[in-house]
């Protein structure tokens, strides 16, 4: 079984930088394309990056290009994401999220197998 953990969120001020990091305890992570999404309070789960097998292909939201950057380190079985000039608008509980046996990148849900449990990021003004 796949299991992700989350970790590194916290409070910081707007224009500031946080990462994240997940955790995964799959014996094939470099056969696993990984992904972050996003859920703000009232709001939907939303996608914010992906990135493939071996690190060679990644894509973004447009809310977050040029902010934010995925990233991972196979032999450490750990995907990041950096944040980079954060706004009040990024504060929501981030998720990390892996698909088993696939190189190809997906930006739903659905496309998805397993999730963390997530970690709360808090911008302020």
């Amino acid at each position: 079984q796949v299991q992700l953990v989350e970790s590194g969120g916290g409070l910081v001020q707007a224009g500031g930088p946080l990462r994240l990091s997940c955790a995964v305890s799959g014996r094939t992570f470099s056969s696993y394309s990984m992904a972050w999404f996003r859920q703000a309070p009232g709001k939907e789960r939303e996608f914010v990056a992906a990135i493939s097998w071996r690190g060679g292909t990644t894509t973004y939201a447009d809310s977050v290009k040029g902010r934010f950057t995925i990233s991972r380190d196979n032999a450490k079985n750990t995907v990041y994401l950096q944040m980079n000039s954060l706004k009040p608008e990024d504060t929501a509980v981030y998720y990390c999220a892996a698909r088993t046996y696939s190189s190809v990148i997906v930006t739903t849900i659905s496309g998805y197998n397993y999730w963390g449990q997530g970690t709360q990021v808090t911008v302020s003004s």
